[in-house]
């Protein structure tokens, strides 16, 4: 049985097609926090690894960044997150929305750097805080 809104636990990836990052967040709190990031090739993510997360986590929803150009045109990469957050909805059975990733890797970039300067600038941990951006920013455009 589907959980109401406001009650759900979601599960938010930053897609890339080396690095995808991963964060997981429920409704109940509206908070969020970084995953380690799932290496990818081509976009496709270890399924071993993806399957934990979802066997772990149980999510009932996902959000995938969706890459934009900066005017809000569509990329090459923009249609593979879309096929990507279409994948997991039919594979989990569960909801998929996409939200506009514009400036979230810099929006993560520096929330990790106010925490930890460069060292905590890694490929993965920025990946995954964008997740986290990603995440927040669907709550705040829609619930509130």
């Amino acid at each position: 049985m589907a959980k109401e809104v406001g009650q759900r636990v979601i599960i938010a990836f930053d897609f890339g097609t080396q690095s995808i990052g991963v964060a997981i967040g429920n409704e109940i709190s509206w908070t969020a926090q970084a995953l380690a990031a799932l290496k990818a090739k081509d976009g496709i993510p270890d399924s071993n690894a993806l399957d934990k997360y979802f066997n772990d986590w149980q999510p009932d929803a996902i959000v995938v960044g969706l890459p934009l150009n900066m005017d809000g045109t569509y990329q090459e990469v923009t249609f593979k997150a879309k096929k990507f957050g279409n994948r997991l909805s039919n594979k989990f059975r569960i909801p998929v929305y996409f939200k506009d990733e514009r400036l979230t890797t810099k929006s993560a970039r520096e929330e990790l750097f106010a925490t930890g300067g460069y060292k905590n600038l890694t490929k993965g941990k920025v990946d995954s805080q964008s997740a986290v951006v990603i995440l927040e920013g669907f709550w705040e455009e829609n619930f509130q």
